[in-house]
């Protein structure tokens, strides 16, 4: 078992652990809510057509997410170092399956996450300031060009990362601020919805086909087929719609990454995990419980008005901001932007935080750029943060990060599926280390976890094979890179050692 990496070797510079209970359960949270809550329910509704079978979906995907971030608890307890899930896998299995594993985080999973979540801000920016919207153009150039939205991303990717080369205080105080602000914002849509603008006429409509499953589908804005679901096409269905919750709620891990910074770290990221993820998967459960009363789950994609076009056909499936509009009228669409705009900015700021201690780790282990495994002097991985920024705004300006993600939502699971597994596995190489918190419900809970991800792994294999296989090559060209840096390693450990 390897030791943890504990500062830079060149300066003596450890990492601070500024991060206390308060500040890492609303860095669980506020890396969770993004823009999702805002608008997946449109897309489950078209898959699956009922409200029960809407709520099951988020009550699944939620009951899944407790019991992953539970599972990491054990294992982020008995290894508290900066690189969180990567040294996970690291330690359970092989220096292969962790780099595999940072490889598509890096290229991918957090880069790709970053651009997209920056893309969402400057596209709710735009509807607030239209100047800044995907349709004006700033540069040109033949069949490239670079929108003012672009330009917004980039800047607030390259602001926030600034911020964070300032030393983790900085970076905290940024994410409790804009978390707390969007968690209440979200109890305010809550409390809209459910006790202020309930309509009695949609909660009767909606009960009446509480059980109704149905797939719906549009085509240029008109209805082309709806089909009843039972049986394995309502459960091939449900596994669909589970993608969409599921990655609503991603993004909780990103607190192992930061457990360098945490104080008492084996006691506190698992707390801050059970406490941030139940009480993200709670207001995601009463957003779309207020979404259902003040909207019918069915709607037409050519109706008049936000109650016609319901929740499956919710216009650019902003089903929060129709949500709104039903008490608030046109002011719905401004008072959502902004909402959405703190939502993905504290979003991002806690990405753009956790995911820089991956690559330190991977550099430390001679597996990433040599200066990423170095800290500032305000003890933070200043170089590593400015390679994920780089990286991700050219993933902006590509246009091709949403293709992207959609590619690795199969990996990601996989790579779920194996951390979860890493308990069973350090039980067994480790049964004498020390745990001070042991994963509930195992060994079921954990066995049950990885059937559930499995069997939705299959189901996109089988539904969403445009979203799989390629998602497997993007990991397996990582397989030539790891031997191109292992032997660059040991070519310059020779060097060093000839001298």
């Amino acid at each position: 078992m390897k030791t943890e990496h504990p500062g830079d070797s060149r300066g003596g510079v450890q990492f601070r652990r500024e991060l206390r209970l308060l500040d890492a359960t609303l860095l669980v949270m506020g890396s969770m809510i993004g823009s999702g809550i805002f608008i997946v329910s449109a897309d489950i509704a078209r898959n699956i057509g009922a409200p029960a079978y809407l709520l099951l979906v988020w009550i699944i995907a939620g009951l899944i997410t407790v019991v992953g971030a539970l599972s990491f608890g054990e294992l982020v307890g008995l290894m508290p170092w900066a690189g969180g899930q990567y040294v996970f896998i690291r330690e359970a299995y092989n220096p292969l399956t962790a780099f595999l594993y940072g490889w598509s985080l890096f290229m991918v999973i957090q880069a790709g996450t970053i651009a997209a979540v920056g893309m969402a801000f400057a596209k709710f920016t735009a509807v607030v300031y239209p100047a800044l919207g995907e349709g004006v153009k700033i540069f040109v150039l033949g069949r490239f060009s670079v929108s003012a939205a672009q330009c917004v991303a980039i800047a607030s990717i390259a602001l926030l990362t600034y911020m964070n080369t300032r030393g983790i205080r900085g970076g905290k105080i940024v994410q409790d601020i804009f978390t707390l602000a969007k968690v209440a914002a979200l109890v305010g849509l809550i409390v809209l919805g459910i006790l202020i603008g309930r309509d009695h006429d949609v909660i009767a409509r909606n009960l009446a086909g509480f059980w109704d499953a149905h797939m719906v589908r549009a085509v240029d804005g008109t209805i082309v087929s709806m089909e009843a679901l039972s049986g394995a096409a309502l459960l091939a269905a449900i596994g669909i719609s589970m993608v969409g919750a599921i990655f609503s709620s991603d993004a909780w891990n990103n607190i192992t990454f930061t457990a360098a910074e945490v104080k008492d770290p084996r006691r506190t990221i698992p707390r801050s995990l059970l406490l941030g993820t139940g009480s993200v998967i709670l207001l995601y459960l009463l957003a779309n419980i207020a979404y259902l009363m003040v909207l019918p789950i069915q709607g037409a994609p050519d109706a008049a008005g936000v109650a016609g076009q319901g929740i499956q056909f919710a216009a650019n499936d902003r089903v929060a901001t129709a949500a709104v509009a039903t008490g608030l009228g046109d002011s719905a669409a401004a008072i959502m932007a902004v909402l959405v705009m703190i939502s993905t900015f504290g979003c991002n700021n806690g990405l753009i935080l956790a995911g820089a201690r991956v690559y330190y780790a991977m550099a430390r282990d001679g597996l990433f750029f040599k200066r990423a495994g170095s800290l500032n002097e305000k003890a933070v991985p200043a170089a590593a943060l400015v390679m994920q920024a780089v990286w991700a705004c050219v993933l902006c300006l590509s246009g091709g990060y949403g293709e992207l993600l959609d590619y690795v939502i199969f990996v990601v699971l996989i790579f779920y599926m194996i951390t979860v597994g890493g308990v069973f596995v350090l039980r067994r190489k480790m049964p004498g280390a020390e745990r001070p918190y042991r994963a509930f419900g195992y060994p079921v809970l954990q066995v049950v976890y990885i059937l559930a991800l499995g069997a939705i792994a299959v189901d996109l294999l089988i539904y969403k094979p445009l979203y799989t296989w390629p998602g497997l090559g993007i990991v397996l060209l990582g397989l030539p890179v790891y031997f191109v840096w292992r032997r660059l390693e040991r070519n310059g450990a020779e060097r060093k050692n000839s001298v």
